[in-house]
C-alpha cells in the first residue's frame, strides 16, 4: 500500500529522493514516510531427518510451509516463534537458538525479514490449527509439493548440508511421539 496523503495531517504526499530512494514526503509535517518490512517467525522443529511443516488455510492456500507468522507489537520475537508454533502446531516448544534469518521478496506488497529459530518438542500433542489445515513431519530430502516460500526452501537446503553438525545435535527430537 501507497500512501497518497499523509496519515498525521491530511495533506497530499509528494515524492522525494531522501537517502536510499524516493520516499513520500509530507511537506507540511516535514515528515519522510517510510515503507518498512514486518518481522516474521518460523520454527524448525525435527525428529531424527524429518521435519514439521504445516498446510495452509487462508492466504497460500494448500501449500506447504515451516510453521511461521508475524511478530506482533511489542512482542519479543521468540515469545511470537513459541506463540506462533503452538497456534499452528498445538504443540509446545523451547525455542533455541536463530538458525537463519532471511530477507522475503516473494510478495512485493507484503515484505518481510524472516528469522528461523531451531526448537525442541516439550509437550502438547500435534494438531494443525489457526491457519493450519494439517502439521505433519516430512523427510528433509523428499518435502511436501506445492511449497508455500522460496525462502523456506533455502532454510531446508540449509538444514540438510547441516544435518550431520554439533550445531543441530542437541535440537533433533529423536523420541518425538506423535
Amino acid at each position: 500500500m501507497e500512501y497518497r496523503f499523509c496519515p498525521f495531517c491530511g495533506n497530499p504526499l509528494i515524492t522525494k529522493r531522501h537517502t536510499a530512494g524516493n520516499h513520500p514526503y509530507c511537506k507540511w509535517c516535514k515528515v519522510v514516510h517510510y515503507r518498512n518490512p514486518t518481522v516474521g517467525v518460523a520454527v524448525l522443529m525435527m525428529t531424527d531427518n524429518e521435519l514439521l511443516l504445516v498446510k495452509r488455510l487462508g492466504s497460500y492456500k494448500g501449500m506447504w510451509c515451516i510453521p511461521c507468522g508475524h511478530v506482533e507489537w511489542g512482542e519479543d520475537v521468540r515469545s511470537a516463534a513459541y506463540r506462533e508454533f503452538k497456534e499452528e502446531t498445538g504443540l509446545d516448544a523451547e525455542i533455541g537458538p536463530v538458525f537463519s534469518a532471511h530477507s522475503n521478496f516473494h510478495d512485493p506488497e507484503k515484505q518481510t525479514v524472516g528469522i528461523w529459530f531451531l526448537a525442541k518438542y516439550i509437550g502438547g500433542k500435534l494438531k494443525a490449527g489457526s491457519d493450519a489445515g494439517e502439521a505433519a513431519f516430512f523427510p528433509i530430502d523428499a518435502l511436501p509439493e506445492p511449497m508455500a516460500f522460496p525462502t523456506d526452501l533455502l532454510v531446508c537446503e540449509q538444514l540438510k548440508g547441516r544435518l550431520g553438525s554439533r550445531e543441530l545435535s542437541g535440537w533433533r527430537n529423536f523420541n518425538f511421539i506423535i
